[in-house]
């Protein structure tokens, strides 16, 4: 990314159970988020999402790895700076309110202040309340608020700072749906003005609505390419794809597959867009589909164990990026995944059928060929 706030290079955490074991509870991820970027983190329990969204917010340290904050490598922070640079860039919201008690609303959102030379500590409190609609709540104590409006009391202390990057874990985690909606509204908007978000949610839903999302399995990433393309597999099968991707790059009009040779490959679109062409006997030649990211193609020959029925080629006017899984990963996964086998079955049938229906409409008239043959 040409504008990353957030660089995690090789990030490994490594625990110890005693005896000799160790779980890895995050295992060599490398992750960038662009400033201003809303992005959600998913993955099963134990999967390491907490995790990593600690050693992002300097609240634990890898391992091993690196993690850059807008340029800086924390790892070589001592306590007071990185004390500093969290006070400075970062602000936190929990699954737990962690809301002082005895202690209303705005005096809980002052508290990130107590220590700062700032002036007029109220007024930013009662800014960042009115951030979140509760500014005629501000002097209710926790008691007297709902969960809901307990969470954005959490979320204005997070913001009293003004910081770069909010890291959120799971901050719809105990509230019902109308009350998480109400707090995920709050997100957007910060997201709209620019605020750079990592949400940790065990909500589908709600992970959709952000801009990206990032899943983890056995504390990796999936490559998000493999979870757009193949979404009917399980996480831990698309892990086993993502740990087998092979990555290439193509020029625009570079020949990706070329009609009638053998292919060994499925092909997934990482970006850019890639044309679709059929070759007559007669040398002409039809674009019959034009695919782009998320997208997969090559699935026909290695369904049919045979030779690719059409040629594909990058299309302008930017390289494409293309992952792809050899065949015997693609066989494997498809004699596990019934539904994801059953769905690029019908993509097939669907594909050989418009490819058929072309063919026909392109195919030369018996005196166009008769001409063609004396012309020869």
């Amino acid at each position: 990314m040409d504008d990353s706030i957030i660089q995690a290079k090789n990030l490994t955490k490594i625990y110890n159970k005693g005896g000799g074991a160790e779980v890895r509870a995050v295992d060599n991820v490398t992750l960038e988020v662009a400033r201003g970027e809303f992005v959600g983190v998913m993955g099963a329990s134990g999967s390491g999402k907490s995790t990593l969204m600690n050693i992002l917010g300097c609240l634990d340290k890898p391992t091993a790895g690196t993690v850059l904050l807008d340029g800086i490598d924390v790892g070589v922070l001592g306590d007071e700076d990185l004390a500093r640079l969290r006070n400075k860039k970062i602000g936190f919201v929990f699954q737990t309110f962690n809301l002082l008690p005895r202690t209303n609303a705005l005096e809980n959102v002052e508290l990130p202040l107590v220590y700062s030379d700032l002036p007029n500590v109220s007024k930013l409190a009662r800014s960042a309340l009115d951030a979140v609609g509760l500014t005629a709540r501000a002097h209710h104590y926790p008691s007297e608020l709902s969960g809901g409006e307990q969470q954005r009391v959490a979320i204005a202390r997070a913001l009293v700072n003004d910081p770069e990057i909010i890291f959120a874990d799971e901050p719809t985690g105990n509230l019902d749906s109308r009350a998480a909606d109400r707090v995920f509204q709050v997100f957007e908007a910060l997201a709209q003005q620019g605020k750079t978000i990592v949400m940790v949610t065990h909500d589908s839903g709600l992970a959709q609505r952000t801009g990206r999302t990032v899943l983890l399995a056995d504390g990796e990433v999936i490559d998000e390419t493999v979870v757009k393309a193949l979404p009917l597999l399980t996480h831990e099968q698309m892990l086993k794809a993502t740990r087998h991707l092979e990555a290439r790059q193509f020029e625009p009009g570079e020949t990706i597959i070329r009609q009638g040779q053998p292919n060994d490959h499925l092909y997934l679109i990482a970006k850019g867009q890639i044309e679709v062409t059929l070759e007559h006997a007669t040398g002409s030649e039809v674009t019959v589909a034009r695919l782009g990211p998320g997208q997969y193609f090559g699935e026909m020959s290695l369904l049919n164990q045979g030779r690719t029925l059409a040629g594909v080629r990058a299309a302008a006017p930017e390289p494409v990026r293309i992952v792809r899984l050899g065949r015997r990963i693609f066989d494997e996964l498809m004699a596990e995944a019934h539904a994801m086998r059953e769905s690029i079955v019908q993509m097939t049938h669907r594909r050989t059928a418009q490819n058929d229906a072309l063919r026909a409409q392109t195919r030369p008239s018996r005196r166009a060929r008769g001409a063609a043959s004396a012309s020869v």
